[in-house]
């Protein structure tokens, strides 16, 4: 395929599946059940959290968290008492447990009460070029409360290597701005063209097979090679084709 015939041919996918029909097979279903701005933004990043492993399942589990959150996130991480996060405990998911689950709602509540909130983390560290530096900024500072070693592991660190696969799908949904309605584009101080896609299993194949990227792992520095490929594609919203790689690998086993 020459670069014009890939770009229309991805450009035909993302019209085939950045649509509202999208939403009823995905985690982003979950924040799609709120209309404040900061249940949104805590209902998308805790589902994007624990995205990993069968699909239904991490939905499902999506669910029971905002249920143990009384379906009112932000006033729950906000107005929790002690004796509020002790049903949370038996939540778990994979390797993500009760532990894990409060520790995020503390971190969270100090991120709201002294960082002014998740989108002015992210905001405040992101470059003119990438995202990613703000994303490292972002564990640091989502970890300066006491918490356990091990729930360090579910915060990626783009400089450690990492894809950060599921923070850049939570900032995808923020950002991104959509006219189908499926991405939210609540976060306007961030620009859509400094995103990464969501790299993973699905888009890392398909996107080897299209020749938009030659390293076989899926880390941070395979992520910044597809960046490079996709900015081509569209430097204003490159992400939107992450519909396209991940619908022609979930959906058509392309």
């Amino acid at each position: 395929m020459t670069k014009k015939e890939l770009k229309e041919f991805l450009d035909a996918k993302v019209e085939q599946y950045n649509r509202l029909d999208f939403i009823d097979s995905d985690p982003i279903q979950i924040p799609h059940k709120f209309s404040k701005k900061e249940d949104i933004e805590i209902a998308g990043f805790l589902s994007a959290t624990i995205a990993w492993g069968n699909r239904k399942s991490i939905i499902n589990n999506a669910n029971k968290m905002m249920q143990l959150l009384d379906n009112a996130p932000f006033d729950f991480v906000i107005n929790h008492e002690e004796k509020d996060l002790e049903p949370l405990e038996s939540f778990v998911h994979r390797t993500f447990n009760g532990i894990d689950f409060i520790t995020f709602i503390k971190s969270l509540q100090h991120i709201y009460n002294n960082h002014n909130g998740l989108e002015a983390v992210f905001s405040k560290h992101a470059n003119k070029q990438s995202i990613q530096p703000a994303i490292h900024e972002f564990k640091t500072i989502f970890f300066e409360i006491e918490h356990l070693k091990r729930t360090e592991k579910h915060v990626s660190d783009p400089l450690k290597k990492s894809a950060a696969k599921r923070i850049n799908m939570f900032l995808r949904w923020m950002v991104r701005q959509d006219k189908t309605g499926v991405d939210f584009g609540i976060w306007q101080s961030i620009s859509p063209s400094i995103l990464s896609c969501p790299l993973d299993v699905h888009s890392g194949n398909v996107a080897r097979k299209l020749g938009l990227l030659k390293r076989k792992q899926n880390d941070a520095k395979a992520l910044a090679e597809l960046d490079l490929s996709l900015r081509k594609l569209d430097k204003n919203d490159p992400v939107k084709y992450d519909f396209a790689l991940f619908g022609l690998g979930v959906f058509e086993g392309f």
